[in-house]
């Protein structure tokens, strides 16, 4: 019956089970007396017509299969209307809890400015407000849906940039068992499996759907391909090399600092930057040589990093329905989902003032300090400023993750004179809890005994403390820091190595109340109205180990989080048909929709909405949209307790690679700062830099400290559209849709570029505040970034949707599909006083985004061929005259703008339905092996080198089957 209804209902033209962006699927599934009254993602009045006023995709079961992909995550982010994700899969250098996890970031407004719901109701978020689509398993989707339009009014907070519905599967009789395994072709990794297994039953009375998935995606490692294997690419293999594993030694200035005046050596070795290699005697002055900043006394970091990090996603589902009447139903949704990442980069690159609160130095009674009492002689030794990579033992970050959702409710069907109506009362628990275990940081304390005073005993063993005051070596082991990897004993490095804890939490419970229904029968429709109310709790939490806050450890100081909130909203929605079967009127409806919300932690705010939906002809639909929208504050916005943060930053005081290198008043503001004329950031190295993408600093600046001032961002919303299906043309559709979306009081945590950038370049002052600089050498040594309402954030472009199904021949049925976004302005001004910066043509803001798929079936047999376009960018030059094709131009970061070409990549799908219920489908994503290529604005987002993570690495290779039974 129901494919009956559907085929009456919607004129969709569908490629593989993609329905077309003008029309929306159903977001609930009603039951039999009701089946003709749906509701539509975007508006909570149930209605019969699902044509709508807003533009919304919908992703299929069968798609996401063909697709390649198995989780949700990099299945939505590869929309053509999605912007790059917020957490790379290759952001091992990320420090946040979001890392591992997968975020679609819609039209590029930031992954926490869409709402994520799961059959229409509101995911767990994170402290910092994000929701983590791996958690839910792909298998167990029915199909996804995309609202490309402002929805607060409806659904309150974050619906801004638009929002995901995740239908899951309702019912089955019998079972599904699905089996896929994948992997790049040339170099076996990034191997990708998934396991689902469901099964479901029912009669008149009740139905259940039981289902267990587990998802892994594997892990790839930078050094596995010559153009992840260094920071910058084979053209500059050796330009953001970082701190070797080879003893490198100063005096102790006054400060406390490093005094390089007399001294500044680095060990004699063998073996270059990779790390390989012996030292020499580390206790002889003689073994050591000037440090001048060259290669071979350096190491690339990027050979120990992932470039992909892994992750497992285990879980296990089930869904029941009980029909206690005919029209009284009770539902009820259980699912709970652990994943579980992994991050690995280079050793820790230590020196004496890694935390500037507890420096350690080798003491000048060590052992092993060749300018010591032991060595120079009694009373003629000096402590020594150190630096050092910890090489042998890489930092690595496991984090477990664990989402739970449960909800409940009661849902009906009453008549009011002979209309429809239906209510619905639920309740909704959805929590994530996780923790995290670290190891490759050192314990400073121990660090500091380490290389503390030691002497050799009657034994040939070194051992702490003096020949008059030993200290046991079950207390104490002596550390040769200074002689590098080859010097190193596990006891040592057992004793200096620290290991980091730390738990978090987000909890969202809600309780709503809903009912809708047809009040009167006008002349051209039924005039609906639907009301609700919702009262949500949410609370968070993060809670660093208590050695990492007490900032004994190299791992990152950081304070906790811990808050809680609570919302009551309500909203009214009214649906009033103006005109029907009338000349130029084929149809004219109104949609207006209003929301009251009551926050506990800032107040409260109303946001509504007006569409309308206009027929002039049977053939041709328009419609439009303007909406108020707006994002509250999240728990970690308000109370977030900030940490360290190492930031890989680029000054634009640099006299070589900064905007004060070309501009005149940049470097007039940065002298006016009292940065000296011939400034050059230093690395952590203490060389110069080498490389337009910055570098990361030596001083830990704060992050992500929260605010409780802060106000709730809002938006404004409009979209104008059509969509076309000609009656002459059977089987064609199109739609476009103009939008332009504003937001004001932007909240934001921002980058230390970015702060930099705004107080030089932009010359907002009050950036210039969170900024500290030597005195002397004019390095930046404290930056305060946390998070703010600043100024405004404004994008508007258009969605265009194709579809075309070709009349069926002895050949077989064609159809084919075609989503393309463009993006005519992306822009943000900081303040409310500075200039706007537009973003649109830079990389990771394309203005074209486009997939096309072809899709051919005959009999059993199935393919589609897919095609993956996105346009040319605008990348950084390495320098005015390498790599730069347009010297001068300006751009968000300075001037010099160096263009990249447009990239296809190609994906064929082959499918096969067996006589015994079976399926086999196997498929090549990058058909043509297309390269990844050299990206140096992606290099600067805590990355492991300047390849885009998120963009196909080669040819992949997968294959899966489906068996019913």
């Amino acid at each position: 019956m129901m494919e009956k209804i559907l085929s009456r209902s919607i004129r969709v033209i569908c490629l593989g089970g993609m329905a077309l962006g003008m029309q929306a699927a159903y977001a609930q599934e009603a039951q039999p007396q009701s089946m003709q009254r749906v509701e539509v993602t975007g508006s909570r009045i149930r209605a019969v017509d699902l044509e709508t006023s807003q533009p919304v995709q919908v992703m299929t079961q069968e798609q996401i299969q063909k697709s390649g992909l198995v989780t949700v995550g990099d299945i939505l982010n590869n929309l053509s209307s999605a912007g790059a994700p917020d957490f790379s899969k290759g952001g091992s250098l990320v420090s946040n809890r979001e890392n591992g996890g997968q975020y679609i970031n819609l039209r590029n407004l930031g992954s926490n400015r869409l709402l994520v719901l799961v059959d229409g109701k509101r995911w767990t978020q994170t402290v910092d407000g994000y929701t983590d689509l791996s958690t839910i398993p792909s298998s167990m989707v029915e199909r996804m849906e995309v609202l490309k339009d402002g929805a607060s009014a409806v659904y309150g907070s974050d619906a801004i940039a638009g929002v995901v519905n995740i239908i899951l599967k309702k019912k089955m009789e019998g079972g599904q068992l699905s089996v896929y395994e994948g992997a790049n072709q040339k170099h076996g990794d990034a191997k990708a499996k998934d396991f689902s297994l469901t099964y479901g039953a029912s009669n008149d009375k009740a139905s259940l759907m039981f289902g267990l998935s587990h998802t892994e995606q594997g892990v790839v490692w930078a050094n596995s391909r010559d153009i992840t294997s260094t920071s910058y690419g084979p053209a500059h293999a050796t330009a953001a090399l970082g701190t070797g594993p080879w003893g490198r030694i100063a005096g102790v200035s006054a400060s406390g600092g490093a005094d390089t005046s007399v001294i500044n050596q680095v060990l004699n070795h063998t073996g270059t930057y990779d790390g390989v290699g012996t030292g020499s005697n580390s206790r002889d002055p003689n073994s050591y040589h000037k440090y001048t900043g060259a290669a071979a006394d350096k190491f690339n970091s990027t050979s120990q990093m992932m470039f992909n990090m892994p992750n497992r996603l285990d879980t296990i589902f089930t869904k029941g329905v009980v029909n206690l009447r005919d029209d009284l139903r009770f539902t009820t949704t259980a699912m709970f989902s652990q994943r579980t990442a992994e991050a690995t980069v280079a050793g820790y690159p230590l020196n004496s003032t890694s935390q500037s609160t507890y420096p350690v130095y080798v003491d000048k009674d060590s052992y092993f300090n060749p300018y010591g009492n032991q060595v120079a002689g009694a009373g003629k030794g000096q402590d020594l400023y150190f630096w050092r990579r910890t090489i042998e033992v890489p930092r690595n970050t496991e984090s477990e993750n664990r989402t739970l959702h449960i909800d409940a409710g009661f849902e009906g069907e009453f008549a009011v004179r002979g209309l429809p109506w239906n209510w619905d009362v639920n309740y909704n628990h959805s929590a994530v809890t996780g923790s995290t275990l670290s190891t490759g940081n050192l314990n400073l304390v121990n660090l500091k005994k380490a290389l503390g005073p030691s002497f050799m005993n009657a034994s040939g063993v070194v051992q702490c403390g003096t020949a008059a005051k030993p200290v046991s070596l079950t207390e104490c082991v002596p550390f040769n820091i200074l002689g590098g990897p080859s010097a190193s004993s596990q006891a040592a490095l057992n004793y200096v190595m620290s290991t980091g804890q730390a738990t978090y939490g987000s909890t969202v419970n809600s309780a709503t109340a809903n009912i809708g229904g047809e009040l009167y029968t006008l002349p051209a429709g039924p005039l609906s109205f639907a009301a609700g109310y919702e009262h949500r709790s949410v609370s968070g939490y993060d809670r660093p180990g208590q050695f990492e806050q007490s900032g004994y450890s190299t791992d990152l100081a950081g304070n906790p989080t811990s808050g809680k909130y609570n919302v009551k909203e309500a909203y009214a929605e009214l649906r009033i048909p103006v005109l029907a079967k009338q000349f130029l009127a084929e149809k004219l409806v109104f949609d207006l929709a209003t929301r009251h919300s009551d926050y506990s932690n800032f107040g409260s705010t109303n946001n509504s909405k007006v569409s309308f939906e206009y027929k002039p002809v049977k053939d041709l639909l328009t419609r439009g949209t303007w909406a108020q929208g707006f994002r509250a504050p999240y728990v970690g916005d308000t109370f977030g307790g900030g940490q360290q943060s190492f930031d890989t930053y680029l000054d634009p005081c640099d006299t070589k690679y900064g905007s004060a290198a070309k501009d005149p008043a940049v470097a007039a503001r940065c002298a006016a700062a009292g940065v000296p004329a011939n400034f050059r950031q230093l690395t952590q190295t203490g060389t110069a830099l080498t490389n337009p993408g910055g570098a990361q600093g030596a001083y830990p600046f704060q992050a992500g400290a929260g605010n409780a001032n802060l106000q709730p961002e809002t938006a404004y919303t409009r979209t104008v559209g059509f969509v076309y299906s000609p009656s002459w043309l059977p089987g064609f559709s199109g739609s476009l849709d103009w939008y332009r979306i504003n937001i004001n009081n932007r909240i934001t945590s921002v980058s230390a570029t970015y702060v930099a950038n705004q107080c030089y370049v932009a010359g907002v002052n009050t950036f210039c505040g969170s900024i500290k600089r030597d005195p002397i050498t004019g390095e930046i040594t404290s930056l305060a970034r946390g998070n703010a309402n600043l100024g405004k954030m404004e994008t508007e472009g258009l969605d265009l949707s194709l579809d075309y199904r070709f009349p069926r021949s002895k050949y077989g049925q064609f159809t084919i599909h075609n989503e393309t976004s463009y993006v005519d302005s992306f822009k943000i001004k900081s303040t409310d006083t500075s200039d706007w910066q537009e973003y649109a043509g830079e990389y990771f803001y394309n203005r074209v985004k486009s997939n096309t798929q072809l899709n051919w079936t005959l009999g059993n047999w199935g393919a589609t061929w897919g095609v993956r376009y996105y346009s040319p960018t605008k990348d950084q030059c390495w320098d005015t005259d390498i790599e730069c094709s347009n010297p001068g131009m300006k751009a968000s970061w300075g001037t010099d703008v160096n263009k990249i070409g447009s990239v296809m990549y190609h994906d064929l799908n082959v499918s096969y339905k067996t006589s015994w219920n079976g399926k086999i489908m196997a498929g090549i994503n990058n058909l043509f092996d297309k390269q990844p290529r050299i990206v140096y604005q992606a290099g600067a987002q805590s990355s492991s080198s300047s390849v885009d993570p998120d963009q196909s690495l080669g040819r992949f290779f997968y294959v899966r089957y489906n068996q019913s039974f």
